[in-house]
């Protein structure tokens, strides 16, 4: 595919078949996804897209929720798909499944070794540490032939990886026709161009050239550049013809439903322009060297020289070139998730027990007699003959990482990086770098029981880690999959160049006949001056040809299909590096550009959210008998239980503080939580029941609150502290009711960078709200910190409520006032929206959700839940905010390239097609040739995608 009209052939056609309700093709990615109702279908989408004139290839299929994982582990078992090289007889196979039958039962062979020839075998098993892992399972096969047997997990070459092979095939397949084109081209510029204008007419190689050869008028010079020009026309250019025939043959297939008027309106792609261009001149060549065959030789013994092959073979040599070079260039737009996968290490140390070393492949012994810990430290781990000292009774070996197992614990070196996503268990503390995926420059701390990840770097002394995610589900795998479907997801825009690049090449062919015919019918009528036919040969048929193979090579539609999809790629690929997940794809990012109002939840999102902490605490109720048993401690541990059953931030911090503080082991039951609200439960033991919320909850339980308690709240709120009320409600009263029994302050420090974020976008024009369940008073103590004005605050909502005050702000917020000259540009594009804001809300909580889902751009803080995660258009995997402003400068900045793109690519063709139609040809006999054409149209789709890799230079903003 080489421009939007292959993947809008694609997706038209595969649409028409019935079974086929979803089709989403990749043009850079060279895939395409389609949603079908049964496995039948799958093979007729095949043959369709074979007849669309590409080449299709099931890659995978697997039902709609099914989870993209390599290794698949279910209640504790795992699946895994391993590669036995170096089976040499055909009892190599039986041989290995008797000794795997041998050494557990617990294996389950989902594809069993049948075939020497077939080296992959399939199982699933359950690991038990340190006794039965996959090291056993990889032992007990090498041990059948350990010289010739080699093990290693198989993988499914990746979608990327199968899109860069046919990216180099493409590559390899224009470069082999390119080469030949150039050799071709050496001659035909000698014997076309040099000699036919810098050789002067007396020399005697020229007039040999000029002579007619064997009967008729062609002369020598013609011959040859038939003879050159034709292996180009059907090799190097002969990849365009092939391609356009298979456009046309699936445009006129038996049993297509293309209406017949479309099968005109809309047809064709870059191949066939180039295609018909090359063609015309080619077979006009054929013609005027025909007719030169066919005249009597010249009197003055001068043959005919008037053809287009050397047009024919520049043609091709220019188009082949810039072809080149545009799938050079959009190869290196994807370079995003390569480089994500390139931070997998290949090696680990592992921690195991002596008796498993056998199992483990040691490092190359050391010189040294005894272990260094200096060498440790530096990460050598090489000593004591190859294996590295640790606690008694356990050796660190290296081992491949597709070898390790939940559970396992390696030795993470200085330098290097964590083999799968783990827990530190080491009594050391570490730093890792972790940019390459959060996009954080500063070290982040690690202690015991904090959690490192794939793909980062340990920048401290050695930690051992125990790994607890393997098998294709680590965050590093989580961003791959996000950035990867958020680079399918396609921007609105480009609908506007589907539908241009849809009639463009029907348009293009008829303004070529339309200047064949009107240059015809003008010189025919003798309306052009004689001056103007400057060939001997053809008159004005020839004369007037040339103005439509400009017409027909000069135009360029991949400009147009890449002006957006090219940028979008890059700017996905950027926003990973920056710690950004895309997974709105191009729609998240046109909407982000042309934000208006961004809204931020409050606790989690400007607030740090990660360990809030009780400041104050009241234990106000003493019981309606006055008893000993309604002490602080009972208060307190009913608190503690009742939040145990929750785990927003705040309940987490009033459950600590409890604990802390000496509460009473109590048991609840009949557990209810309101999002927004609290908790309820029942506590038999205490004959009594209790509530844990905010202020409207206690409200919808007709809890009296008294003035002593009112104060003291109203004082917290205004010092930005979120306020927690406990009331219980004993069932030995006459009348029943709830009772406070103790108030809390929860203090949620801002992150320290909420207050230059939101005055650095309200120096953008965007307006910035905060939206919260929590009380009116506190959430605006916290908008008035950060600099959020105190009308733009929406408290005390409920988490549906919330998705209704975005809604609320799309129809009656304030739009952002923008430069004039950028209103041109976003007109059209804001009426898509009926003319309303555009809204963004950041949040992380599972009460965020229906406000993430609700808005244009839901941006998630990566910290935040599942649920939130799952709802939001872009997720930011560090918790800094810093990464907000990145996003909404680095949207703009993708966005205007991308209007920079179709506004070239737009001009080009304007300005390109009436000057090759001949339009400036009375000023002065000015002309676009042929093959000056076929050069402006490589340049100009080469132009677009290089206008795109310059967004790597790109550099994110920084506060002040």
């Amino acid at each position: 595919m080489t421009c939007s009209s292959c993947s809008g052939t694609i997706t038209e056609m595969v649409s028409q078949l019935s079974g086929v309700s979803e089709v989403t093709v990749n043009l850079l990615g060279n895939s395409a996804s389609v949603v079908v109702d049964c496995k039948e279908t799958i093979n007729l989408v095949t043959e369709t897209i074979d007849d669309c004139g590409f080449e299709g290839e099931v890659i995978k299929v697997e039902p709609v929720s099914h989870a993209d994982n390599e290794d698949e582990v279910t209640d504790g078992s795992r699946t895994i798909s391993l590669r036995v090289d170096g089976m040499f007889c055909q009892h190599c196979p039986g041989k290995i499944m008797s000794s795997l039958e041998k050494l557990s039962p617990e294996i389950t062979f989902i594809k069993s070794l049948t075939d020497y020839n077939d080296p992959i075998l399939e199982l699933s098993y359950k690991p038990s540490l340190p006794s039965f892992t996959i090291r056993n399972i990889v032992s007990a096969i090498t041990s059948v032939e350990p010289t010739y047997f080699k093990i290693s997990v198989y993988r499914p070459p990746s979608l990327e990886q199968r899109t860069r092979t046919m990216q180099v095939r493409e590559q390899n397949a224009l470069l082999q026709r390119l080469v030949f084109a150039v050799i071709t081209a050496i001659p035909t510029f000698i014997i076309g161009v040099v000699y036919m204008s810098l050789i002067k007419s007396s020399n005697s190689s020229k007039r040999y050239l000029l002579e007619p050869m064997w009967n008729g008028n062609a002369s020598r010079l013609q011959w040859a550049m038939f003879f050159l020009a034709t292996p180009v026309m059907f090799y190097s250019a002969g990849l365009f013809h092939r391609r356009s025939i298979r456009e046309i043959k699936a445009l006129w297939r038996k049993g297509s439903t293309t209406p017949i008027i479309k099968r005109f309106t809309r047809f064709g792609s870059m191949n066939l322009l180039v295609s018909t261009g090359v063609s015309v001149a080619y077979f006009s060549s054929i013609a005027l060297l025909a007719l030169s065959a066919s005249q009597h030789p010249s009197p003055n013994g001068v043959g005919q020289t008037t053809t287009y092959f050397d047009s024919v073979v520049f043609l091709t040599m220019f188009l082949l070139a810039g072809r080149f070079l545009e799938a050079y260039s959009k190869a290196r737009t994807a370079d995003a998730i390569t480089a994500l996968g390139s931070l997998r290490p290949t090696e680990a140390l592992l921690i195991a027990p002596k008796t498993s070393s056998d199992l483990i492949s040691p490092p190359t012994p050391s010189s040294k007699g005894e272990t260094d810990s200096a060498d440790l430290e530096k990460g050598d781990p090489t000593s004591d003959g190859g294996v590295l000292s640790t606690q008694p009774g356990f050796v660190a070996s290296k081992v491949n990482v597709d070898f390790l197992e939940v559970g396992d614990v390696v030795r993470v070196l200085h330098g290097a990086t964590p083999p799968a996503d783990g827990i530190i268990v080491s009594s050391s503390d570490g730093a890792f770098d972790e940019s390459s995926l959060t996009g954080e420059s500063r070290l982040v701390k690690k202690k015991t029981g904090d959690r490192v990840f794939l793909g980062t770097v340990n920048k401290s002394t050695v930690v051992d880690v125990k790994i607890d995610t393997i098998g294709g589900i680590t965050m590093l795998d989580h961003i791959v999959k996000v950035v990867r479907e958020g680079q399918t997801r396609r921007a609105p825009i480009e609908r506007i160049a589907d539908i241009i690049t849809g009639f463009f090449v029907p348009a293009v062919t008829l303004l070529a006949v339309i200047t064949w015919v009107i240059w015809l019918s003008l010189g025919l009528s003798g309306a052009l001056p004689s001056d103007y036919l400057n060939i001997a040969v053809g008159g004005w048929t020839v004369w007037s040809f040339e103005f439509a193979i400009a017409v027909f090579v000069v135009a360029c539609p991949c400009g147009i299909g890449l002006a957006a999809p090219t940028a979008l790629l890059v700017g996905s690929g950027l926003a990973a590096k920056y710690g950004i997940l895309a997974r709105g794809g191009g729609e998240a990012f046109q909407e982000m550009a042309q934000l208006d109002i961004v809204v931020f939840d409050k606790t989690g999102t400007l607030t740090e959210g990660g360990e809030p902490r009780v400041a104050d605490c009241e234990v106000v109720f003493q019981g309606s008998d006055g008893s000993s048993r309604w002490n602080r401690g009972t208060v307190l541990g009913i608190a503690s239980e009742l939040e145990s059953a929750s785990s927003h931030p705040l309940g987490t911090a009033v459950r600590h503080y409890c604990g802390a503080e000496g509460a009473s082991s109590i048991s609840g039951s009949a557990f209810e939580e309101v999002p927004g609200r609290g908790l309820s439960a029942d506590f038999d033991g205490l004959e009594c029941s209790a509530i844990i919320g905010n202020e409207a909850w206690m409200y919808e339980h007709d809890v009296m609150i008294n003035d002593f308690i009112s104060q003291k709240l109203e004082v917290w709120k205004t010092e930005a502290k979120s306020v927690i009320l406990l009331a219980i409600k004993e069932r030995s009263e006459e009348e029943s009711h709830f009772r406070v029994a103790a108030i809390f302050s929860v203090s949620d420090p801002l992150r320290p960078e909420a207050k230059a974020i939101v005055r650095c976008l309200q120096d953008q024009g965007i307006g910035t709200w905060m939206i919260s369940g929590d009380n009116e008073v506190t959430a605006k103590a916290v908008a008035q910190t950060v600099g959020i004005p105190a009308t733009n605050v929406i408290a005390g909502v409920l988490p549906h409520e919330k998705a209704e005050g975005i809604r609320h702000l799309q129809q009656n917020g304030t739009k952002r006032t923008l430069p004039r000259w950028q209103t041109f540009f976003t007109t059209n594009l804001k009426r898509r929206l009926n003319d309303r804001c555009v809204v963004a809300m950041v949040g992380d909580g599972i009460n965020d959700a229906p406000a993430l889902a609700a808005s244009d751009v839901g941006i998630a803080i990566g910290s935040g839940s599942d649920v939130a995660l799952s709802s939001a258009s872009f997720i930011l995997v560090s918790s800094d905010l810093q990464s907000l402003l990145t996003l909404s400068d680095l949207s703009r900045k993708v966005f205007n390239r991308v209007k920079l793109n179709f506004l070239w690519a737009l001009v080009y063709n304007l300005i390109a097609l009436p000057v090759a139609a001949g339009v400036i040809y009375p000023a002065g006999h000015a002309r676009l040739d042929p093959v000056w054409a076929s050069l402006a149209m490589a340049l100009s789709s080469v132009s677009v995608v290089c206008s795109s890799l310059l967004l790597k230079l790109y550099k994110e903003p920084k506060t002040a």
